[in-house]
């Protein structure tokens, strides 16, 4: 298997191998500012969480993603899940991944949790797996995360126009135009640089 199941510990999260035992923590994190309920994201509701680690783990063992349970390690929420991240879309030959599929609790939205985990992704993607390029996507009117990858340091490659039908339910018939954006190893050392930065001054 490329990637291979890992746990990452930095300063503020910890990321670890996604399984059932995170169910219970991860519903009380999406009933925190009631995620699924953006019409623009794939978040899932907490009747469907048990179902969406099944669907991550599915993926998982087809080879196409390896699904993690973010841990806060600092705060009143230390030990718990916040969060779910992904290596996902991955192309052993070509040595590409995409990072997605990620959402945390408000209560660490705005906080260093998600730097800290793009960090440790992203330097075991360069460093360790050796890729040649890291992608991040997203819907067009997802703003907030669109924003957030811009600040990683990564570069819009292009829109994907009508790529997908949105199933949200309060979009039912729109179509989701995918913003796509990447980071090439050539690049890794300055957004390294940039995100250890960022660590020191985490946004407020």
């Amino acid at each position: 298997m490329w990637p291979e199941p890992i746990t990452f510990v930095g300063l503020n999260a910890r990321l670890e191998p996604l399984g059932q035992q995170h169910h219970d923590d991860l519903v009380e994190a999406v009933n925190d500012g009631d995620l699924w309920d953006h019409w623009y994201t794939a978040i899932p509701t907490p009747e469907g969480m048990a179902a969406e680690i099944d669907r991550r783990l599915g993926l998982q063992a087809k080879g196409s993603m390896l699904p993690f349970a973010v841990i806060a390690l600092e705060g009143g929420l230390a030990g718990r899940a916040v969060g779910m991240t992904t290596y996902m879309n991955i192309d052993a030959t070509n040595r590409r991944v995409e990072i997605g599929s990620t959402w945390y609790r408000r209560a660490v939205q705005r906080s260093p949790v998600n730097t800290e985990c793009k960090r440790l992704l992203l330097s075991h993607a360069f460093e360790q797996l050796g890729c040649i390029a890291v992608e991040f996507r997203t819907h067009f009117f997802n703003h907030q995360s669109r924003r957030g990858i811009e600040r990683l340091g990564a570069k819009l490659d292009g829109v994907l126009r009508n790529h997908q039908v949105n199933p949200h339910p309060a979009a039912a018939g729109s179509l989701r135009d995918t913003c796509v954006y990447s980071i090439i190893a050539s690049e890794w050392p300055a957004v390294k640089a940039h995100l250890n930065h960022q660590m020191t001054k985490p946004r407020g």
